[in-house]
């Protein structure tokens, strides 16, 4: 996945050539020419195995906790290692990281249309989500590092699905995208080593853009989106009341019109004004959008219902017992089986609940009356018979036997 993303990156985004691609990465050439017609990413299917430093890493995050400079080589001696060093070094070049300290930021200076930096935000006021239920919130804050321009819009959880399909939506509205999207190590986004997830790294890819993670305990990799939060926090929150999620982003979408106008120090203008060059060095979208949502394929059980995020929603019963593909956005669920729709909703926010059609309902009904009314009209099965009764003496003729002849010669033999 990291080479494929790798791949269409350095042809699409910094335009080198297929033979160079070859060369630094090391793979054939039609290697890299099926990655560049591939319209999708690839797809892993072997299960995982574990690594013979899973029993050991215990040990190697206490010895780094109190020696974070420790060398790979005195870990090996200290747990006693009995395998190949490479798999333990490794191991310890991904865990160490995460006990070495930080060292100052330098100031950087970001090129148009080079970074995005994005982050969740999650006001302290619960929003209103029906059925009497309210919740806080997460909200996909991007900002454009060159042009401080702030994109922002409340979704409905922080699973991965629903972060891509936000971003995409963002996305949208700007009309193009960075050449690079930084992220910190949110679980949905990063993994605990530090690298981008399946999901995170085929929307990069489609997109041609690079995803950046950020170190470990790194505030300040991200800080003017962190900033942005705390401006969103302090200025778009004070005084304000929400009827539900849909009416947060109206109120949102309205007050970030005017926030990107005001003047920013750094850039002496305007955020509105610098986004024109901005986007002019950004990478135009891709033509086919990329996977987004939350998805799941299950067989449909006797009570017609699938469940996303918590919520069920009804399925035509007509497909009881058949694999159904569910796909939600952030508006809509849609259900599908062998590629036709037999449910379509609009998405709940709500932390649980139920989403019922009555046409759904109503069909069930049908079905019912009907399933009873064949069980009542199948004869028992004890009424069943055999339709065709030979008579024994066929048999005889078929093999030429006489059983009644020989019978009646011992009756006479006898007497």
């Amino acid at each position: 996945m990291e080479q494929w993303a790798e791949i269409r990156r350095l042809h699409n985004s910094e335009g080198v050539p297929i033979k160079e691609i070859s060369r630094r990465l090391g793979i054939a050439r039609n290697t890299v020419r099926s990655a560049l017609a591939s319209s999708e990413p690839p797809k892993y299917k072997r299960a995982p195995k574990g690594s013979l430093a899973d029993a050991f890493e215990p040990d190697i995050r206490k010895l780094l906790a109190e020696y974070p400079t420790m060398p790979a080589t005195v870990i090996a001696e200290r747990i006693e290692w009995p395998h190949s060093m490479t798999v333990l070094k490794d191991r310890v070049r991904a865990i160490r990281p995460e006990y070495r300290g930080v060292d100052p930021a330098d100031r950087i200076e970001h090129k148009p249309g080079d970074t995005t930096q994005c982050d969740l935000w999650f006001p302290k006021t619960p929003i209103p989500l029906g059925a009497g239920q309210s919740a806080q919130m997460p909200v996909l804050v991007m900002t454009l590092a060159f042009s401080r321009y702030i994109s922002a819009t409340m979704i409905p959880s922080r699973m991965a699905g629903d972060i891509l399909a936000g971003m995409w939506l963002l996305l949208g509205q700007l009309g193009a995208v960075s050449h690079r999207l930084w992220w910190d190590r949110e679980s949905a986004i990063a993994t605990s080593a530090g690298k981008p997830t399946v999901d995170a790294a085929a929307f990069a890819g489609t997109l041609s853009s690079k995803l950046v993670i950020a170190p470990p305990r790194d505030p300040e990799f991200k800080g003017m989106v962190e900033r942005h939060n705390g401006y969103l926090g302090q200025s778009f929150m004070a005084g304000r009341t929400f009827a539900g999620p849909a009416d947060f982003n109206d109120q949102l979408t309205e007050w970030l019109a005017t926030a990107n106008t005001r003047t920013v120090r750094v850039l002496g203008s305007r955020p509105v004004d610098a986004l024109v060059e901005d986007r002019a060095r950004m990478l135009a979208l891709p033509p086919v959008a990329p996977t987004t949502g939350l998805r799941t394929t299950v067989r449909l059980a006797r009570d017609y219902y699938v469940r996303i995020d918590s919520v069920d929603y009804s399925v035509d019963p007509r497909v009881i017992g058949r694999l159904v593909e569910v796909v939600a956005s952030l508006h809509t669920v849609t259900v599908t089986c062998a590629g036709a729709v037999v449910a379509e909703h609009r998405r709940s926010w709500s932390r649980r609940g139920t989403v019922t059609s009555p046409e759904h309902v109503d069909l069930a009904k049908q079905l019912r009356v009907d399933y009873w009314q064949r069980v009542r009209e199948q004869p028992p099965m004890s009424s069943f018979t055999d339709p065709v009764v030979r008579s024994l003496r066929d048999y005889d003729d078929l093999y030429d036997v006489d059983f009644a002849g020989n019978a009646a010669v011992d009756s006479e033999v006898s007497a």
